[in-house]
């Protein structure tokens, strides 16, 4: 028997709408989008080769383009998987704008107390935990790691962020509960609308709740093949909004890398989060807040 040599196929990613809608509402000032990422040029910024798709180009200036649409004044840039522990693209986009931008970086376990002190001088304020987009290692909670790592950034104050499928781990609550820092979940725990309610869902209700927790209310597209907007995700949305508004952020997921459905514009994503609230009262919590607090704004 031969193995067969056939390449692994990486999945091309479309572009971003260059074209983003102002949004319903003016936006509190200090509004902040806690989930984006800058990609390329993939001459300066290789890919590593674990990866499972290859990201269009997205700069810094098209991105800021579209905060400057919608009325946001702060930013998150968040470490995307094809880069591995290689933080340069959003370094060097961090550097060029660090009042209005903040990062989470993806660093070894074993990084030391030094260059986390480094990357905090530059704005990095957490450590991003990716168990979902790689092609090794997924669905594994790299426990013993993650507590190697929580016991060098926290006396910074950072948090790790996790984007992983909740569902999938039953016991999430009794296994990152001592943990000793923030934790951050990305779009809204990950939960494929036709899984509904598991146990790790209510584990990281638990977590919110105890104020240990952080959830993003990023990128409904994820959880679902359904067009925008994404009627089925409503549900999960309208629940943590009514049972932990005081744990919620808010991200664009620009530029909406390695998703299954048409381009969504940011402005009418924008609109789908102000329909989640149901009104404006909880949106300089989310957008100002919550943000300054997670990220020391």
């Amino acid at each position: 028997m031969t193995l067969s040599s056939t390449p692994f196929q990486y999945a091309e990613c479309a572009s971003h709408d260059a074209h983003p809608r102002p949004p319903q509402v003016k936006l509190p000032a200090g509004a902040c989008d806690t989930h984006a990422h800058v990609c390329g040029p993939t001459a300066v910024y290789p890919l590593v080769p674990n990866r499972l798709y290859n990201p269009p180009e997205a700069s810094l200036a098209e991105y800021r383009h579209m905060l400057d649409t919608l009325g946001i004044e702060r930013a998150v840039l968040v470490q995307p998987s094809v880069y591995g522990t290689d933080n340069r693209a959003m370094l060097d986009a961090l550097k060029q704008d660090p009042v209005r931008l903040r990062a989470v970086a993806v660093l070894p376990f074993d990084v030391s107390r030094e260059d986390v002190q480094t990357l905090n001088a530059l704005g990095v304020r957490g450590v991003r935990c990716n168990i979902v987009d790689l092609k090794d290692g997924q669905g594994q909670l790299p426990l013993e790691g993650l507590r190697q790592l929580a016991r060098t950034i926290q006396p910074l104050g950072w948090h790790i962020e996790f984007l992983m499928h909740v569902n999938e781990f039953d016991d999430l609550s009794s296994q990152l509960n001592d943990l000793g820092v923030p934790l951050v979940f990305g779009h809204l725990g990950y939960v494929p609308t036709d899984v509904g309610t598991t146990p790790g869902f209510a584990g990281l209700l638990e977590l919110a709740q105890a104020g240990k927790a952080w959830i993003k209310l990023t990128a409904p597209y994820r959880l679902t093949r359904e067009a925008f907007p994404y009627p089925s995700t409503a549900s999960c949305a309208d629940l943590l909004v009514r049972e932990v508004p005081h744990r919620l952020l808010w991200g664009s997921d620009w530029p909406h890398v390695f998703i299954k459905s048409s381009m969504p514009n940011d402005g009418d994503l924008f609109n789908l989060f102000l329909g989640w609230l149901g009104g404006r009262d909880l949106m300089e919590d989310i957008l100002v807040r919550h943000p300054a607090q997670l990220y020391g704004f």
